[in-house]
């Protein structure tokens, strides 16, 4: 077994949904390149805000309507003036850009990774 494997317990703690991205803005403020995003969870979570670093592989107006998998039970972070309430999960590719981690077709906004 590696030596930091987690428990069941412990990744049950993760409560890693779908959702729809419903808006996204540029976050001339941020840091690094980055957009603002809204992404709809459903009824159970409601719409949450993200920051994500996502500039590179995806332009504003193709991300509204896309599912991506984000952890919804982290603390909020503040990003200057922007709170992000949820992390939008990806994979780093070759060049260290991140490609969003998404399903392979559509699914119930809220709908938890089991």
């Amino acid at each position: 077994m590696p030596e930091n494997a987690l428990s069941w317990t412990e990744f049950e703690r993760v409560d890693l949904r779908v959702g729809t991205i419903v808006e996204a803005r540029p976050f001339p403020e941020a840091r690094r390149p980055a957009y603002q995003l809204l992404i709809d969870f459903g009824p159970e979570i409601g719409l949450k805000k993200s920051s994500a670093q996502i500039t590179h592989h995806y332009s504003l107006a193709e991300l509204p309507g896309r599912q991506v998998l984000a952890v919804v039970n982290f603390p909020p972070k503040q990003i200057g003036k922007f709170r992000s309430e949820v992390l939008v999960t990806g994979f780093a590719d070759a060049d260290g850009y991140i490609v969003l981690a998404t399903v392979a077709g559509p699914l119930p906004n809220g709908q938890r990774l089991v």
